[in-house]
């Protein structure tokens, strides 16, 4: 209960932002951008089944954290829901950073099927990276501090280097997939919360990383230099309220974004105006992110607030037509 008053009270402060829709946009509006939406799964609230990310497997699965209980799953494209792990418990008296409860936060897939994770419990001894390997058992890999709140997790192939947004203290850390020391990449202003969670959702993108900053209702584009180091912060996107995780849609920079508290998702288009696309009424509870695979659009619902059904639900995209 103490955590629903938490994320209630987010909403109510994110919900008084304004939606931005600019005329630039108004075109989507004459052809919906997607299908109808249907559910893949309708999951378990009593059971802990509340999505916060997920990523999509070879043969259509997607593999999700359970935010809150601790346990990372696979559900299949017939709607089943395989528990792989479930992440050792703190102490009774640890406390996570602003959330108070254990949290699982953003998952990724390596090259050859590793699933890397993020864990935070406020204590020294598991807050960090964790992967698990096809078969094996959960290990944690990089260690981050106790009072970090490791959300987002993107994974750039080309490098082997992990990203984490770091909610609470306003950072990406980077992190090689193999593991070790993990650094400070990036830090700012722009990363900081404002009053409940800074940066949230992160992406590596066309030479670049992209990070969503929930409290400020952006996105940001860090580019990487050629030294690896980061590059000067531009925001790409304003008036997402209460937004999580994204994903390009495949079409330059455009971009789909889960909008936790209002229970939507907009398209962001590569100039940053946005529009709503789908809503509660496609049955949207709380979105907590955003998986795009060819035409296929996954979304995963953690009805965080709404407390009424955590599911995971599917459209696709209309491709402009070529003349």
């Amino acid at each position: 209960m103490q955590l629903r008053r938490v994320l209630a009270a987010a909403v109510v402060g994110t919900t008084a932002l304004a939606t931005t829709i600019t005329s630039a946009d108004a075109a989507l509006a004459v052809r919906p951008p997607l299908t109808p939406a249907s559910f893949v799964a309708h999951l378990d609230l009593a059971a802990g089944q509340q999505p916060e990310n997920l990523t999509l497997l070879p043969g259509g699965a997607a593999a999700v954290t359970f935010a809150f209980s601790r346990q990372v799953a696979v559900i299949e494209r017939t709607g089943t829901v395989r528990v792989l792990a479930t992440l050792p418990a703190p102490p009774k008296d640890a406390r996570t950073p602003v959330l108070g409860s254990p949290f699982l936060g953003g998952i990724v897939q390596g090259p050859d099927r590793t699933l890397y994770f993020l864990y935070a419990t406020g204590t020294a001894d598991l807050t960090g990276v964790w992967r698990l390997r096809p078969g094996g058992s959960p290990e944690r890999v990089a260690a981050l501090p106790a009072d970090a709140l490791p959300n987002g997790l993107a994974l750039d192939r080309s490098t082997g280097q992990l990203y984490a947004a770091d909610s609470v203290l306003g950072r990406i850390w980077r992190i090689p997939a193999t593991g070790g020391a993990p650094e400070v990449w990036a830090t700012g202003a722009d990363l900081a919360p404002a009053g409940f969670l800074g940066a949230n959702g992160v992406k590596v993108h066309d030479g670049a990383v992209w990070v969503s900053n929930l409290d400020h209702g952006t996105v940001l584009r860090i580019p990487v230099r050629h030294d690896g180091a980061p590059g000067a912060v531009r925001t790409a996107a304003t008036g997402l309220t209460g937004v999580d995780d994204f994903a390009f849609t495949g079409h330059g920079d455009q971009l789909l974004a889960a909008l936790n508290a209002g229970s939507e998702v907009a398209l962001v288009s590569g100039n940053g105006g946005h529009t709503v696309v789908l809503d509660h009424t496609d049955g949207l509870q709380n979105p907590t992110s955003v998986a795009v695979r060819g035409n296929d659009v996954y979304v995963a619902d953690a009805a965080y607030v709404t407390q009424q059904d955590p599911n995971l639900l599917t459209t696709r995209l209309h491709r402009p037509s070529s003349r």
